[in-house]
């Protein structure tokens, strides 16, 4: 993989493939969450973006590049859920079959949603198997297409795009933001935003899931080993991508890590003052808002809601535990 830092230009070539069908997404503000944190916020809802999370931008980009052949091999990804509907997604737009590797543990709202679009769904144990070597096998017999969800060029450009919204939203106001908090899982959007928006970034992620802060302060990627479960199932990578690290290593970014039950309530505070179905993995930038894990008084912060895919069930327990 090349590890050339992404360029602004790969980005913006990204927004003219996409431009006809991903969302722009609006900047929204909120008095209850400026007086929260102390500041002023300006919050990015990819919850509101096709299939209900920003992985619609990179998968419709690396497919949109496909070759006329590559696009007749098909596709094959791995994923929990959101990448998977993204590329599913993408997949049924252009006429490309999609195979998706998913944990068997994965929400079944996320698995429904990628069968629905036509891909084909292959369950795999978490614990016990490696969805990348799966992926890998079916595509070498298939003649087809590996799309990884964060460690690829056209993805992460596809992701950047909301940060060349922003920066253009943001020039359209006459703000100037001071930073920016992004939901962080392998860094595909945290790489691509940050490259496209020119905004000092600051990752986020769930404790034990932190591999991307770690990496970051110590200047070598660091893996994360069995970090426990957690609510936030799109963000549970345990290495960052040679790529991702070297855009964001190369922006100067840091990164932190926010607990369980500060996510909740970030997702109870999204769906209460903001009326917004934030996902638990889609709330964690909010969460290092509103516990002050980053502290932004009297600064001017984006903040990334990057999914709203939850189950019912799954929200309601989270809307009750953030109420206790």
């Amino acid at each position: 993989m090349d590890s050339t830092p992404l360029l602004k230009a790969e980005i913006e070539v990204a927004a003219a493939r996409i431009k006809s069908t991903a969302v722009r997404t609006p900047l929204l503000r909120s008095d209850a969450l400026d007086e929260a944190i102390g500041g002023r916020a300006l919050i990015k809802p990819e919850c509101l973006q096709i299939t209900g999370s920003f992985k619609f931008r990179g998968a419709m980009n690396r497919l949109a590049a496909l070759s006329a052949s590559e696009r007749a091999g098909g596709v094959v990804a791995f994923s929990s859920g959101n990448h998977a509907q993204g590329v599913a997604r993408a997949a049924r737009l252009l006429g490309v079959p999609a195979t998706i590797v998913m944990p068997a543990d994965a929400p079944a709202l996320k698995v429904d949603r990628t069968r629905a679009d036509g891909a084909e769904i292959i369950l795999y144990d978490r614990l016990h198997e490696d969805r990348a070597a799966i992926a890998a096998r079916l595509a070498a017999e298939r003649g087809a297409i590996v799309v990884p969800s964060f460690e690829d060029r056209h993805i992460a450009a596809g992701q950047g795009t909301a940060g060349l919204e922003v920066a253009e939203d943001l020039a359209h106001m006459g703000i100037v933001a001071d930073l920016a908090l992004i939901c962080c899982g392998g860094g595909g959007l945290a790489a691509g935003f940050a490259t496209g928006s020119g905004i000092r970034t600051i990752t986020v992620e769930p404790q034990g899931y932190d591999d991307v802060a770690l990496s970051l302060a110590s200047g070598q990627i660091v893996p994360v080993e069995n970090p426990g479960p957690t609510r936030c199932d799109a963000l549970q990578t345990l290495r960052m991508g040679d790529f991702t690290f070297a855009t964001l290593a190369s922006l100067g970014a840091r990164g932190v890590a926010v607990s369980e039950s500060e996510v909740v309530r970030a997702m109870a505070f999204a769906f209460r003052e903001l009326k917004l179905v934030v996902e638990p993995g889609g709330a964690v930038a909010l969460a290092a808002a509103l516990s002050g894990t980053v502290d932004l008084q009297g600064r001017t912060a984006v903040i990334m809601l990057s999914g709203g895919n939850v189950d019912a069930a799954t929200f309601a327990a989270c809307l009750a535990e953030a109420s206790a």
